[in-house]
């Protein structure tokens, strides 16, 4: 049995403001042609399909053709919704859709019957588990003590009564502890969204969405796939891919990943102005990248945004690293005021902005302004 994970499309998201629904369709008919390449028997989408509940027209139907295309394939699909997602948009016309092979998880009511599918080394029972919290758990188990979401997953996969001696596979959505997050998530306070990995222990595979890097869990069968871009500069040296699954009898199963190249990649580069708009320097890149740009200048650039976009189009953040900028200095309230010049003060602000002592132009210059400034109120 042959299965494509995925999770975390977050179709519609916009990153830095810029829209990634071209780069998410670019992505999506590269993810079909591998399909076309690999032959699985299912594909597993664990969550997060849209990046807001109520997704855009243009989202919706992104994945709707995404969904078409890959019914036109002899495979299963298997969708389950994610934090970002709304379980009733996912759940909407699911018993409908099983009938051509593609199973949408319905809003989670404590029954999860398993879709069994066949191969030469017998059944395989996968089950789908949408993103729960504790309280979605605890109103169909009231006399059961439910705190945390360890005790929420572990009451629903008890109740779920896996058959131990078949090959029992899992698609659910959660925050498993010890995972590395990336920017782009969602984070709860204090880590209250952690589930132990221990309470997927019945199961062969467990296909994780949720964390965006990826990566296993205390083992190898335990994994997310990751989101198929990158949406965060935090994850600009991932490698993003999509996770081959391929197991045959019981407790046998090799995984590998194949990698999946955006139509633009997200890159970080640092330098001074000049640097950074030389020709020798930019020439060798792909322009067509998003770009998150640190300059080195002590004094900003006049409309620096603007200038390097000539260059690169795609810039989506400026930044700074400056004697200004890696200032460690506390600005608080001036010690004996009524004591000081304005030309004093000035001078003091800007030692603690700009963590180096004013210029002598630049306080001739304060001093010209404040005395046209005490003209004009006179």
């Amino acid at each position: 049995m042959k299965f494509i994970h995925l999770s975390d499309l977050h179709i519609g998201k916009r990153v830095n403001e810029f829209s990634m629904l071209e780069d998410q369709e670019y992505i999506l008919t590269q993810i079909i042609n591998i399909i076309d390449k690999e032959t699985p028997d299912a594909v597993l989408i664990a969550g997060d399909v849209y990046d807001k509940a109520v997704p855009s027209a243009e989202a919706v139907a992104l994945f709707d053709d995404f969904l078409v295309r890959l019914s036109k394939r002899n495979l299963k699909i298997f969708v389950i919704s994610g934090n970002h997602d709304s379980p009733e948009r996912i759940a909407f016309g699911s018993r409908l859709m099983n009938l051509s092979g593609v199973y949408m998880s319905p809003v989670y009511n404590k029954t999860i019957e398993p879709v069994k599918l066949t191969d030469k080394h017998g059944e395989v029972n996968v089950f789908m588990l949408p993103f729960i919290k504790p309280i979605h758990v605890r109103q169909f188990y009231p006399d059961t003590e439910i705190e945390s979401y360890t005790d929420a997953i572990e009451t629903a996969i008890n109740n779920m009564e896996a058959d131990k001696t078949a090959r029992n596979v899992i698609i659910t959505h959660q925050f498993v502890t010890g995972a590395e997050r990336s920017d782009s998530e969602e984070i709860s306070i204090g880590g209250s969204d952690n589930v132990s990995a221990s309470v997927f222990d019945d199961f062969d595979y467990v296909a994780l969405g949720h964390i965006h890097k990826s990566q296993a869990i205390t083992r190898e069968t335990l994994r997310y796939s990751g989101t198929p871009l990158k949406y965060s500069f935090s994850e600009a040296k991932h490698k993003k891919s999509v996770t081959v699954v391929e197991m045959q009898e019981k407790r046998n199963i090799s995984i590998r990943m194949v990698e999946l190249i955006p139509k633009r990649d997200m890159k970080e580069i640092k330098g001074n102005y000049m640097e950074l708009t030389a020709k020798s320097y930019y020439e060798s890149m792909n322009l067509e990248d998003y770009f998150h740009i640190t300059l080195t200048d002590e004094d900003d650039v006049p409309d620096a945004m603007n200038k390097l976009r000539i260059i690169y189009k795609n810039i989506m953040r400026l930044d700074y690293d400056n004697k200004r900028t890696r200032n460690d200095a506390v600005i608080g309230g001036a010690n004996n005021i009524e004591n000081k010049t304005p030309l004093q003060l000035v001078a003091e602000f800007y030692e603690l902005q700009n963590n180096q002592s004013i210029s002598k132009e630049q306080s001739e210059f304060v001093s010209k302004l404040i005395e046209k400034i005490w003209e004009g109120e006179k």
